[in-house]
């Protein structure tokens, strides 16, 4: 068990490999909920992390204040101790953190998961909603029931496991943390902060977190997002269904991942995912409707998504390999550094400056190749390649 310096927060690790997973548990909960996915999760190099949030678990002696801030805090000190870039899953009010973590920290970050979520601006339930919820401190019987009413698949013993660890939480504890997803964080009510890729999941009969809920509060706030509906489960999916919601993470990982993508450090992203899928698709989701190209492989900038996509398409195809080695960040640039081989074995190095708007979608691309005979012969061939798609004056044109 490791432990952050100087605090009570511990965290166990489990696995090896260049990412890990960061589980985060709900209300009342206590890390050990996700080990039942972590036994049927198949990605190869991964590493797993699981922690108690203050008040909950082994932390039930934890003092205040209890707030998305202060948990945010304390999963991000987790995440800054580990050597590899994590995908963060939280589940129902763990999912506002694990989002307040992920927008810090987009360079750490290789994606979000959000499990039967409560939105990051809170369920905003009226008192005489919440306060059956308040009073559920040292009452287990109260909390079984309440978990029994919410889901779907949980069996007795599951049942009696989770009274059990509830039952420990102290009674203000339990009314600091409803105050605290219900209130939620100012930062819910406008589009996240974190761009990146989101996969959230919530059971077919979650009477909690309903799919109104998820579609108004959740979904419309990111830009990169996939939903996924889990039958048979309701608000503890994880725990009714934990072999689905693996497989639902496994999906997500290889997608947010793909083979060859990314070394060193350097975290998946639109453009690192749609160069590794080499499809004009992939690029449109990563542009902006009026992105700009620019390259030393142009003559002359190229402006338009569908314009740009069918460039990068074809020249992501040009390469018989290609990896991102190093990765920086300024407000909203990224720069990239690459190595490549194309034409049978030439190398090429180069650097890629992206610019993105508040959306997380790209509105400038500035590439640059080098040496300068690989970069002029990469021109050729473009020029070849797009001829009656796009103007050849864009290119280098060996005969002049």
């Amino acid at each position: 068990m490791d432990r952050i310096a100087d605090t009570d927060v511990r965290f166990q690790r489990n696995g090896a490999g260049d990412r890990a997973l960061v589980f985060v548990h709900g209300f009342l909960d206590d890390q050990h909920v996700w080990d039942a996915v972590i036994g049927e999760i198949r990605s190869d190099g991964v590493e797993t992390v699981q922690l108690d949030l203050a008040g909950m678990g082994e932390r039930t002696d934890a003092s205040g204040p209890f707030t998305l801030e202060r948990f945010a805090s304390e999963v991000g000190a987790v995440v800054d101790a580990l050597d590899t870039p994590a995908a963060l899953i939280g589940q129902s009010m763990a999912a506002p953190v694990v989002e307040l973590v992920a927008a810090a920290r987009p360079e750490r970050t290789l994606g979000v998961v959000l499990v039967t979520p409560v939105p990051l601006a809170g369920t905003r339930l009226p008192d005489e909603a919440v306060e059956p919820f308040r009073s559920l401190g040292g009452d287990p019987q109260a909390q079984r029931t309440v978990r029994q009413q919410l889901s779907r698949g949980l069996g007795e013993a599951d049942l009696d496991r989770l009274a059990v660890i509830g039952g420990r939480v102290r009674p203000e504890v339990v009314r600091a943390l409803v105050d605290c997803w219900n209130a939620g964080h100012p930062d819910g009510d406008r589009p996240s902060r974190y761009t990146g890729p989101v996969l959230v999941i919530r059971g077919a009969d979650d009477g909690f977190v309903t799919e109104d809920m998820v579609a108004d509060g959740v979904l419309k706030r990111f830009g990169t997002v996939e939903a996924a509906t889990v039958d048979g489960a309701g608000h503890w999916v994880h725990i009714e269904r934990p072999a689905v919601v693996a497989a639902l993470l496994d999906a997500f990982l290889a997608k947010t991942h793909p083979a060859g993508n990314t070394t060193r450090g350097v975290r998946p992203q639109r453009w690192t995912v749609a160069f590794a899928e080499k499809s004009a698709a992939s690029f449109a989701e990563a542009f902006a409707e009026d992105v700009v190209l620019e390259a030393n492989t142009l003559t002359r900038p190229v402006e338009g998504r569908e314009q740009v996509k069918q460039v990068m398409e074809t020249a992501s195809g040009i390469y018989d390999s290609l990896v991102f080695t190093q990765e920086s960040s300024s407000g909203p640039r990224t720069y990239l550094e690459w190595e490549a081989t194309a034409f049978g074995g030439t190398q090429i190095r180069g650097v890629t400056i992206l610019t993105e708007d508040e959306r997380g979608q790209i509105v400038r691309a500035a590439i640059h190749h080098r040496p300068l005979g690989a970069a002029l012969r990469f021109s050729a061939e473009l020029r070849d390649r797009l001829r009656g798609r796009i103007d050849p004056a864009h290119f280098y044109d060996g005969d002049r």
